[in-house]
Formats: C-alpha cells, structure tokens, sequence
C-alpha cells in the first residue's frame, strides 16, 4: 500500500482490493474507515481499512480481513473505537479499532449478500440497520447477538439503508424493486412506499436540515429529491452522471448541498436550489467509483473509494468557496 499526495488528493493505493465504501469518524477529525473486496466483490475476502492523514497523506492505522467481500461500513456513535461492516457471506462484523484482533462479534442471520449498514444517530437509542439481497431490512442492538427485527416487503434486493438524522427509529430502503421506502421501528409495517425511479435504485440518503427531505439515486443516471410530505413528484431531479449513481451523501454543512459518485467513475457535487444545480464534476478514477463521504469535521473535505484500488481524500474547488 502507498499513500502519496497527489495534486490536490491525498491517495493510498491498495493494491488487489477494490473500494466499496469510505465514512468519515464522527469523533476523530480526518480518521477514515474504507470497506474494499477483493475481485470487485465477486469472490475472494474483504478488508476493512481504517486510515489516518498526516503531512505526508495517508497512512493505514488499522487493517482488518474477512473471509468474504465488505460491501459497507459504519462508525458507532458512541465509541470512537468501533465500527460495524456488512460482507457478500451474509453476515455483518462488530470490530474495534483499539484491537488488532479479528471482530468482536459477527451477526449471521441474512440469507444472502449484505450490502448496506447504518448505525443510528439519534440520541437515546442505539441501533444498526442492515439492508440485503435476500429482501430483508434488520434492526441490531449491537449489544445482543441477534436482531431486534426484521422488516419485509421490498421485492428485490435492498442496496442501501439508512436512519434518520431527525426522528428517533425512522429509516429509509432504497431497492432494486425501483422503490424508497420509509419504515418505523415501532411498527413491522411500511410507513411510505415511494416509486422513485423506473430503474434499480441503488442509493439513498437523508437531508440533515430537513426531515421530509430525502435524495435517491438510480440506474437511470438520475437524483431526485423526495419531500415525505407529498410523495408523487419529486422536489427535484438532478441529471448529469452517465451511468448508474452508485451513493449520494447529502452535505453536514450547507442544506441544499449534496454529492454522488458513480459507475462513469466520477463524483459530481450539486447545489439543487439552484437554476443550474451542478457545481463540480471530479474525474480522478479510472474504475466505478463506489464509497463516498464528506466530512463531519471539516465542510470542505471529502473521501471517496474506487474499484481502481484507491482511496483518495480532497477538498473539491466547490466546497472551498459554496456559491
């Protein structure tokens, strides 16, 4: 592995693992977790890298292996040490960046690959959920060794899931059955079933200043932005990426602000109140461009991850200077 600083993007190269998924720490400022799959993901194990920045770039703190892909990851709100990832065999891993060891505990229970994992971020609670192929959401007390719940209704497989930043146990699917759906922990059922796209839906993500808001992205190249309060037409729709939209984040710092990355292997920043909402195209991969994450800490910094085995860290010219 090297880590170099490239232009204006720190870069570590991992050589024969291919990124799936970066997040920020929310407590330590530039700390970032990566979850990469050898093969693309079609076959081999997985690591999970967590990485430090410095002077000299990046550099690798903490370098865990699983016996199966890691498809994505997510930082504990409650201790600065753990995380959770979510792997191709079904399973997702509770490890311990305090501890060179293997996980402290592994969660079977999902039939088929996990591909998405969000741990909760709303005071008073701490829960995980879990989205996968074999059409299930699970809701985990990280605590116990078993799920608390098991939600049912999608009909294909789930690609993300994510908690409100707002409402204590709300969260939303985004599936290949071309739906967004909102569920409540307090109740098995579906809240909201919302036919956002006429194409897989591969990604979805809260706003932070806005609790109806949120934004999904799709095979059909396509943002759009979905107000829960009136759910038949989108509040907007963003064009621009030639191929599917692999993530959206939506920024912590500015309201109207989001980001995608992509399978045309670039990552586009938007302003969608805007007239012309595309702020920036940033074209520094050479493969599908899979994990996305902008900074906790710092408003202009941001991580992306490739299957072009590189993880980069920057601080694109729009954030620098938001319109």
């Amino acid at each position: 592995m090297s880590g170099a600083r490239g232009g204006a993007a720190r870069t570590l190269r991992v050589p024969g693992r291919h990124g799936y998924a970066a997040e920020f720490s929310p407590y330590l400022p530039g700390r970032l977790a990566c979850a990469t799959a050898q093969h693309y993901g079609i076959a081999g194990c997985g690591t999970l890298l967590v990485l430090d920045q410095d002077e000299s770039g990046l550099r690798v703190f903490r370098s865990f292996d699983w016996n199966d892909g890691l498809f994505d990851v997510t930082w504990s709100e409650n201790n600065e040490h753990v995380l959770v990832t979510c792997s191709g065999d079904g399973s997702l891993q509770l490890w311990d960046t305090a501890k060179a060891a293997g996980p402290l505990q592994v969660y079977r229970e999902h039939s088929q690959e996990v591909y998405s994992v969000d741990w909760s971020q709303t005071r008073g609670e701490q829960l995980v959920v879990s989205g996968s192929w074999d059409q299930s959401v699970k809701v985990w007390d990280p605590t116990i060794g078993k799920s608390l719940c098991t939600f049912r209704g999608h009909e294909s497989v789930i690609y993300s899931t994510i908690w409100s930043p707002h409402i204590p146990g709300c969260f939303a699917s985004a599936s290949g059955d071309q739906t967004l759906r909102i569920w409540d922990v307090k109740t098995t059922g579906v809240r909201i079933v919302i036919p956002a796209h006429q194409a897989e839906v591969l990604s979805c993500d809260w706003c932070k200043y806005n609790e109806n808001l949120l934004v999904t992205g799709a095979v059909d190249c396509s943002l759009r932005g979905w107000d829960l309060r009136n759910v038949r037409q989108p509040v907007f729709e963003l064009l621009g990426h030639t191929y599917a939209i692999r993530r959206v984040k939506f920024s912590p710092f500015h309201a109207s602000l989001l980001a995608s990355c992509s399978y045309d292997f670039t990552v586009r920043f938007w302003n969608f109140s805007r007239p012309d909402p595309l702020l920036e195209t940033v074209e520094h991969h050479t493969e599908f461009t899979c994990g996305l994450d902008l900074s906790l800490q710092s408003p202009t910094q941001v991580a992306d991850c490739s299957w072009d085995e590189t993880i980069k860290i920057y601080d694109p010219a729009c954030l620098a200077a938001p319109a």
